[in-house]
């Protein structure tokens, strides 16, 4: 494996000839609770074609910005890099990182004015989308309750084999009532996914499974809180099992998909290693314009997305037409508010 990986970092110096080159940083602890430096270089080749090659893994003691200067600098020595030649930087927004008076950019910036930083735009993205998202305490409470629906139906072998069983069980009763589909690469045995704490496009995979597999979902959540030995889980399974019954729980489910799917997309293109700038902010402009159509234009196909989730799974569609009650609130204080504020008017 060590001489795989130096003839590979050697072929790719060979490539990069000494020329100009660009490193893209990200630091985070291993499954050990190691800190890591993972770097990854950006260069033209000689035939006109970006390369953005990964270099190496670095273990760091610390993760502040001296540290990871000082082990930059080694790896620099090492492979005969120099920093004169290097004409960009890349990594998310931490402050070791970007800071301007003593992040990891700074430190590079001061022996080399050309090395152009550049935060992430994909990080940019989720930060945008986590600060919009923290802003709304329903939207906050919502993503609370998929994690905890996560923990609880993905918490052993057990629930998944149950979760399996229950969701082939519920597509081969779809594909005998014609309701799905059948062809290659279709109704693929899957399960759900755990959301990461930085990355919101792993949010958009697991709102994605929820909703595929939500019968089967309610159904293992009725094993769990029907399972006496486990009261603390059992407790906690009803209680899940009562919040995702609620329209209110359909409706943040249907319309986080259609959010997220948007930026998604947008994630996925501003990451590809091909991007450039001015398509990445026309990129960021469509997707802007689809997030307004789907504000101006998109309530009917949500509405309808709703409704179907809602009647597999005898959930109760309320009125339209009649006074919002969110759930937990009392009916007659909502009322109440509502004929005051008519007065008002």
């Amino acid at each position: 494996m060590a001489i795989a990986s130096a003839e590979t970092t050697r072929l790719i110096l060979k490539d990069l000839n000494h020329d100009l080159f660009a490193v893209l940083i990200d630091e985070s602890r291993d499954i050990s609770i190691k800190e890591q430096m993972a770097v990854v270089i950006r260069y033209v080749d000689k035939k006109g074609y970006v390369m953005e090659r990964y270099l190496t893994l670095v273990h760091v003691p610390e993760t502040n910005a001296l540290t990871l200067k000082k082990a930059l600098d080694a790896l620099f020595c090492k492979h005969n890099l120099s920093i004169t030649n290097l004409r960009g930087q890349g990594y998310d927004g931490a402050s070791n990182m970007s800071g301007d008076i003593n992040g990891l950019k700074s430190l590079i910036l001061k022996e080399n004015n050309s090395a152009f930083y550049v935060h992430c735009f994909a990080h940019q993205l989720q930060l945008t989308i986590v600060a919009a998202a923290k802003s709304d305490k329903k939207i906050v409470t919502f993503f609370n309750t998929v994690a905890n629906i996560t923990n609880i139906v993905v918490a052993s072998c057990k629930r998944r084999d149950v979760l399996r069983e229950k969701q082939a069980d519920s597509i081969a009763k779809a594909l005998d009532m014609e309701e799905l589909n059948t062809g290659q690469g279709k109704n693929q045995e899957t399960t759900i996914k755990r959301a990461g704490d930085t990355r919101w496009g792993s949010h958009y995979g697991t709102i994605c499974s929820l909703i595929l597999m939500f019968s089967s979902v309610m159904e293992v959540l009725e094993v769990v809180s029907d399972d006496a030995k486990l009261v603390e889980q059992s407790a906690s399974a009803e209680i899940l099992l009562d919040a995702i019954k609620q329209f209110d729980f359909i409706f943040y489910l249907n319309l986080m998909e259609a959010i997220l799917a948007i930026t998604d997309d947008l994630s996925q293109a501003l990451q590809r290693k091909d991007q450039d700038i001015n398509n990445a902010m026309r990129l960021v402009t469509v997707s802007k314009q689809r997030l307004q159509d789907l504000r101006d234009n998109g309530w009917e196909d949500l509405l309808s997305n709703i409704c179907s989730l809602c009647a597999k799974n005898d959930i109760t569609v309320p009125s339209m037409d009649e006074i919002y009650v969110p759930y937990g609130r009392k009916r007659r204080n909502i009322e109440k508010n509502y004929k005051s504020s008519l007065l008002q008017d």
